[in-house]
């Protein structure tokens, strides 16, 4: 551990969607000369990819805020208040010149120690409904950086930023011509399906039941990213409704890929949820797509991320619901039939893309630790 060098505690997980601009920006940070510490809950997904990047990781024990009054909610409190305490033993000892949280549950411990303790914090929040966590500590914030221009008006805050989100390094890295090539994918119409981090069975399943009348009808290849808990279930489906999947070449299965980028970079369209990040990945990548809003997202964000999309003519909307397969062909074909149509709404969502967040971000939080 150097000493010499300025310490940023660096928090937000549970999801990709809080996770990556998390580790974005803290990659950049230490590109820049910080030594990073990265809060989390040890049993998500962050603590993988924290160690993975090699930051040091402190575990933080909280888990999401139950929405029914009783006992399960007064448990919940106890553990935040814990996880609080501990997060503040975390300050005193390693003296963080500066903390950098993504919202969500769990930044919540770290944020309100900063709070208690003094320490200047920053906030990202990624969606156009910000979460409890970061309406409730934005009063306290040196900055709030958010990612929609109407989450403003739900921020209350001496300065609020809209950024974009904060998209990994790696995006400006690839382009379409050797995405493809490592994918060993063609030139054909590609599509790539995506459930967010924690992947989505109703989308697996309607793609799945899509897939001969998609490959009978359309010279397309589909990259399809089932999410890691719903892989097998996928096959299994695979395995009744498109035996032969095996044999074609123009369709990839995953669980998951850790390098995004490459899949999204080689597509021309996405299917995908509706979480802010997701939708800055597909607007980085220059891609029309057809957004599915999980419907239980906390404060309906999806829902919002996905209709404000929709406002702008670069994306389709479907509601969760009306996901089916013949919707879902459908809702292809528009794009797949139409050169002039999916030229369009790839336009739109480009120049909502913003490759400048990572970049400003970092510099703000060095201003605040400069002064």
């Amino acid at each position: 551990m150097n000493s010499d060098k300025p310490r940023i505690f660096i928090t937000g997980g549970g999801t990709g969607g809080h996770i990556y601009p998390a580790v974005a920006v803290a990659k950049a940070l230490r590109a820049k000369g910080y030594e990073i510490f990265y809060v989390g809950n040890s049993k998500n997904l962050e603590k993988n990819i924290a160690e993975k990047e090699d930051f040091e990781f402190l575990p933080v024990d909280i888990s999401g805020m139950p929405r029914h009054i009783g006992v399960s909610l007064l448990v919940w409190i106890w553990k935040l208040a814990a996880a609080t305490v501990k997060s503040v033993f975390y300050i005193l000892k390693y003296k963080p010149d500066m903390i950098f949280g993504t919202g969500g549950y769990v930044s919540a411990p770290a944020l309100f120690a900063a709070i208690l303790t003094g320490t200047p914090f920053a906030i990202h929040d990624c969606d156009a409904m910000p979460g409890i966590v970061s309406k409730t500590v934005a009063p306290f914030a040196a900055f709030v950086s958010c990612a929609f221009e109407t989450s403003k008006k739900y921020l209350k805050s001496k300065k609020v930023i809209v950024n974009g989100n904060p998209i990994r390094m790696d995006f400006s890295g690839f382009d379409k011509d050797s995405a493809r090539e490592k994918l060993a994918l063609d030139e054909k119409t590609t599509i790539m399906v995506m459930g967010g981090s924690q992947g989505a069975k109703r989308i697996n399943k309607a793609v799945i039941e899509a897939l001969p009348e998609l490959f009978a009808e359309y010279d397309i290849q589909l990259i399809h990213q089932t999410g890691r808990k719903n892989y097998e279930e996928a096959i299994a489906c695979l395995e009744a409704d498109y035996p032969s999947y095996k044999e074609n070449k123009n369709y990839i299965i995953a669980p998951y890929f850790d390098e995004v980028y490459i899949p999204l970079k080689a597509s021309d369209i996405a299917v995908s949820r509706a979480g802010s990040l997701s939708i800055s990945e597909i607007c980085m990548c220059s891609l029309a797509s057809i957004l599915i809003p999980y419907p239980y997202a906390a404060a309906d964000h999806q829902r919002k991320n996905a209709k404000e999309m929709e406002q702008k003519n670069a994306s389709l909307y479907l509601e969760d619901e009306d996901c089916t397969a013949e919707n879902l062909i459908k809702a292809l074909g528009v794009f797949i039939k139409s050169g002039e149509k999916l030229k369009e709404y790839q336009n739109n969502a480009a120049a909502l893309a913003k490759p400048n967040a990572l970049e400003n971000i970092a510099k703000e939080i060095e201003d605040c630790i400069k002064k």
